[in-house]
């Protein structure tokens, strides 16, 4: 059919019924349903949540403060560790403050131990999350690896002696080696934001290791230079369960 409208000529198309058992040729098929890729799970406020640990990588070297912004200059902490591993450490605050962005409170591998800083948000990288927690006990001379509050590791360790002891207070793992392995130090060792206040001439200041031992039958005892010591087979072990960034309660 041919309609002139206004002068202009439009052509109108009439439908004409679809006879049985023929398919609409505009109709779309269906499909089955898509599984997503991933599935982005709830937010969690970590600030709430509870055995849980947030730490993140030196992104950029920056002088920590005693306060946020403008305060006292307490410590540089650079990207990498004495070791040559990505340098990181806990958070345990945050605070924005007007014209001058956002800052975290750190904890730091410097003396006195248990010494925390302040740095801006923009010198560190990605945050990373673990539920793990070590204790180590030194009247008992354990150390227990608790996963969401629960133990799935126990073993028998070493201390420092009397002249040299293994500092107590809060600490974390700051890194895993295993090019240190050697009959001294066995197959594996952790390194500590932990630091021997009586052996701060040693090599890289004189942090606390958590590593093996080619003397295995002096454990447990008091024998090292402030370093946890523990048999291969135990530090082995705890190599599969520890992951970087954890915190260390050492009583």
């Amino acid at each position: 059919m041919v309609l002139a409208v206004a002068g202009v000529i439009a052509t109108s198309v009439v439908a004409t019924p679809m006879r049985t058992g023929e398919s609409d040729p505009l109709r779309v098929p269906s499909l089955p349903p898509v599984r997503p890729a991933f599935t982005v799970p709830a937010a969690r406020d970590l600030a709430r949540a509870t055995g849980i640990t947030v730490w993140a990588p030196i992104r950029t070297a920056v002088l920590a403060r005693s306060h946020p912004a403008r305060g006292r200059v307490i410590a540089r902490l650079d990207t990498q560790t004495p070791e040559g591993t990505t340098n990181i450490v806990t958070v345990s605050g945050r605070v924005a403050i007007p014209g001058h962005g956002l800052w975290i409170q750190v904890s730091m591998p410097t003396l006195p131990n248990g010494t925390t800083g302040w740095v801006p948000r923009a010198a560190l990288g990605g945050y990373g999350v673990v539920n793990t927690h070590l204790i180590v006990d030194r009247r008992s001379l354990t150390a227990t690896l608790l996963r969401g509050g629960r133990p799935v590791f126990r073993a028998a360790i070493g201390i420092g002696q009397a002249s040299t002891p293994t500092p107590a207070g809060e600490f974390y793992v700051r890194d895993e080696l295993t090019r240190y392995s050697s009959p001294t130090y066995g197959p594996l060792a952790f390194g500590t934001s932990a630091r021997s206040a009586t052996l701060t001439d040693w090599p890289a200041g004189g942090y606390v290791g958590i590593h093996g031992t080619n003397q295995p039958w002096l454990l447990p005892g008091r024998v090292s230079h402030g370093c946890i010591r523990m048999r291969n087979t135990d530090i082995l072990r705890l190599g599969r369960l520890l992951p970087v960034g954890t915190p260390i309660t050492i009583r």
